[in-house]
C-alpha cells in the first residue's frame, strides 16, 4: 500500500485499545467519586472527533455530556463547568495552542482534566491531571473516545453489552488492517479520476456528519488546498442541494446508525443531478469479530481508515504532499 507502514499502524492501534484497562480504572474512580457533567473539548479534527461521543450520550443518557471547541469555551465559557466537571482532551501532538490553554483554563476553575496524546513530554501531557499515553503520531483517537464513552454509560446503567464490545475491540489494529487493504484500490482509482478536481461535497449523517466535518476542513481544505462544501444528510435538502451540478464531485459517508437511512436519501437524490456520486459505506467492510450491533459505533474510525489511504493518493496525483501548510503553524495569529 502507497506510504503505509503496516507495523507502524499495527502498533499505534494495538497502544490505542491497550489504554482500556487504565480507562476503566479512570472511568470507575470519577464514578465513585461523583462528578456532574463530562467536556470533551477539542480544536479542528479533534473536536470533530469527540462530536459522536456527546451524541452517543445524548441518545442514550441524561448524563451532560458536551463537546465544546477549545478557543471558543475560553472566550465565552461555560456555567456549568467548575469542580465537579471533568474534560477530556484529546492532541496528536501534545502542543495544540488552543487545547493547552484550555487546559489551563478548565484547571483554574477546578476541573479535573484528562488529556489522550502519544508524547509525555508535551505542554497536554504534562498540564493535565490524568494523562493516558499512546505510542507517537497514534490516530485517531475514537477507540479510547469509544471505551471511555461506553465505560461511562456501562457504569451508569445505559449501556448494554459493555464487556462485549471491549473485547472485540482487542481485535481493532487487525480489523482495521483489513479496511486499509481492500480500500486500496478504490482509493488509487479514486484519486486517479480525481486529479484535476478542485471541489468537493461532502455529506454525512448521525455518527459520521463529524467525519464529513472532519475530512473536508481538515484534509481536502488543509492538507489538500481544495475547496470543499460539507452538510449533514438531513439538512441537505433545506439549501445545499441548490449548489449540486453534473460534475459536481460529491463524497457520501455511509455507515450502520441511525442515521443510514437520512443519508441514502441525499446520496439518492445526489446521483440524480451529479454524475459523480462516490459513497464509502461501513456495510461493504467485513469488520471481522464485530458483532452486528457495535458496528455503528465503529463508523467514525472504519472511514478514518480507508479515506487515509484516499488521502494517501491524492497526495500522489496532485503533488502535494498532506505535511504542506501555507499558514498553519507557520504563521502567528
Amino acid at each position: 500500500m502507497l506510504g503505509f507502514n503496516e507495523p507502524e499502524f499495527l502498533s499505534q492501534m494495538a497502544s490505542a485499545v491497550a489504554l482500556r484497562p487504565q480507562i476503566e480504572e479512570l472511568v470507575d474512580r470519577l464514578v465513585d467519586e461523583g462528578f456532574d457533567n463530562l467536556y470533551l473539548v477539542g480544536a479542528g479534527g479533534t473536536y470533530a472527533q469527540m462530536w459522536p461521543y456527546e451524541r452517543l450520550a445524548r441518545q442514550r443518557s441524561t448524563f451532560d455530556v458536551r463537546a465544546v471547541i477549545a478557543a471558543e469555551l475560553i472566550a465565552a465559557g461555560e456555567a456549568s463547568l467548575g469542580e465537579r466537571s471533568v474534560a477530556v482532551f484529546t492532541s496528536a501532538s501534545g502542543t495544540t495552542d488552543d487545547t493547552v490553554r484550555a487546559i489551563d483554563y478548565c484547571k483554574a476553575k477546578g476541573v479535573h482534566t484528562i488529556g489522550i496524546t502519544g508524547y509525555p513530554d508535551s505542554p497536554v501531557a504534562k498540564n493535565v491531571d490524568t494523562v493516558l499515553l499512546t505510542e507517537p503520531k497514534a490516530w485517531p483517537f475514537d477507540p479510547q473516545m469509544l471505551i471511555l464513552m461506553t465505560r461511562l454509560l456501562s457504569r451508569r446503567g445505559e449501556f448494554e453489552g459493555y464487556e462485549k464490545l471491549a473485547a472485540e475491540l482487542d481485535k481493532l489494529p487487525q480489523i482495521l488492517l483489513e479496511v486499509a487493504k481492500q480500500t486500496e484500490p478504490v482509493a488509487e482509482k479514486f484519486a486517479d479520476d480525481h486529479k484535476d478536481t478542485g471541489y468537493y461535497f461532502l455529506i454525512g449523517g448521525g455518527n459520521l456528519w463529524a467525519y464529513a466535518y472532519l475530512y473536508s476542513m481538515c484534509i481536502l481544505e488543509e492538507m489538500q488546498w481544495l475547496r470543499t462544501t460539507r452538510v449533514h444528510s438531513a439538512e441537505f435538502f433545506h439549501g445545499s442541494l441548490e449548489l449540486l451540478e453534473e460534475d459536481t464531485s460529491v463524497i457520501v459517508f455511509q455507515g450502520e446508525d441511525e442515521a443510514r437511512g437520512l443519508t441514502e436519501r441525499a446520496a439518492n437524490f445526489a446521483k440524480r443531478i451529479s454524475k459523480d456520486v462516490t459513497v464509502f459505506d461501513t456495510k461493504d467492510y467485513p469488520l471481522d469479530g464485530i458483532s452486528p450491533e457495535f458496528r455503528g459505533l465503529l463508523g467514525p474510525l472504519v472511514h478514518d481508515v480507508a479515506t487515509g489511504r484516499v488521502s494517501k493518493h491524492l497526495e500522489r496525483v496532485r503533488d502535494h504532499s498532506l505535511e504542506l501548510r501555507r499558514y498553519y503553524r507557520v504563521m502567528d495569529y
